[in-house]
């Protein structure tokens, strides 16, 4: 394999529609209040991109030195595990997305603050290093969150409620309650997401010292706790729909749970966690999907 494809291995492509999702909520929502900016738009998602890039190769680096990445993991093997990538140069990546990151962060906080809104400048400008502090600390250094179980509770802020309100008050300098109803929706489907490879990577994790809140409470109840985020999405959907909507179709954007709903009883059914892994794409590309449609008919 040319190192081209090991770092694009690295990245995992497939992570990306999901880490856009919240963008595109938050832009829809923009929208939808009156304000729009094309600039804004094709720069917070390429900003989301580098974050999700980032965590990648962090997540990739820290499993693996830590061991986590072994024999034992059901999932795709990831380029330090295989070896299609050293960890030295894995390292040299981060700093290199962490960078080209920070570039894309004063982009777009320049073009929606400029210099007369300095507070806000600085606001993001802290909002967006934590975001680039939770996507290295996941799974690097000792005190990595991801290995107490507290993975579940930043991917929820980080790719739900930041993402769609800190994107919508980058359009519009404000933010209604409403909002937060699509924010919570993403949020617990991109937590979702990340609870189903906990459950796909329930023993390796265990074995390796990973406690995630799967390997804390069980896959029984983690299939139970999956269950519960699906239901809160749907309804923050519905809540939100129901109080704004003006027209019929706007409604449209609820046809992606019906892929969602198809994949609770597979995992309602499920005995054998390697036959998980393909529900990881279908969950992230059914979010992607309703924040599509959330998007064209809330615009």
């Amino acid at each position: 394999m040319s190192k081209i494809a090991a770092w694009l291995n690295a990245a995992r492509l497939r992570t990306l529609p999901l880490s856009v999702s919240g963008i595109v909520v938050g832009s829809a929502l923009a929208r939808f209040y009156g304000k729009n900016d094309i600039l804004i738009f094709i720069l917070a998602l390429l900003t989301t991109i580098g974050f999700q890039v980032t965590s990648n190769f962090a997540n990739d680096y820290g499993d693996g030195i830590k061991g986590t990445d072994n024999d034992d993991r059901v999932g795709p093997k990831r380029a330090l595990q295989s070896g299609l990538l050293t960890a030295k140069e894995l390292k040299i990546g981060i700093v290199i997305a962490v960078i080209i990151c920070a570039i894309l962060v004063v982009s777009v906080l320049y073009f929606s603050f400029g210099s007369q809104q300095i507070e806000y400048f600085v606001l993001f400008g802290v909002l967006a290093s934590l975001s680039i502090w939770a996507a290295i600390k996941y799974t690097v250094g000792s005190s990595a969150y991801g290995y107490r179980g507290l993975g579940d509770i930043f991917v929820f802020i980080f790719f739900g409620l930041l993402a769609v309100l800190g994107s919508l008050f980058l359009y519009t300098k404000f933010i209604t309650g409403y909002a937060w109803l699509p924010a919570i929706a993403v949020g617990a489907l991109s937590t979702g997401v990340l609870n189903l490879n906990n459950l796909r990577d329930f023993e390796s994790d265990r074995k390796a010292g990973k406690n995630t809140m799967i390997v804390k409470m069980g896959v029984e109840n983690g299939k139970k706790y999956h269950y519960i985020l699906v239901a809160m999405s749907f309804v923050s959907m519905v809540l939100f729909i129901l109080f704004n909507a003006e027209v019929w179709y706007q409604f449209i954007s609820l046809l992606a749970f019906i892929p969602v709903g198809v994949h609770v009883v597979k995992v309602i059914r499920n005995e054998v966690p390697q036959r998980l892994d393909p529900e990881l794409k279908k969950l992230a590309l059914s979010t992607f999907l309703m924040s599509f449609l959330f998007y064209i008919t809330f615009i």
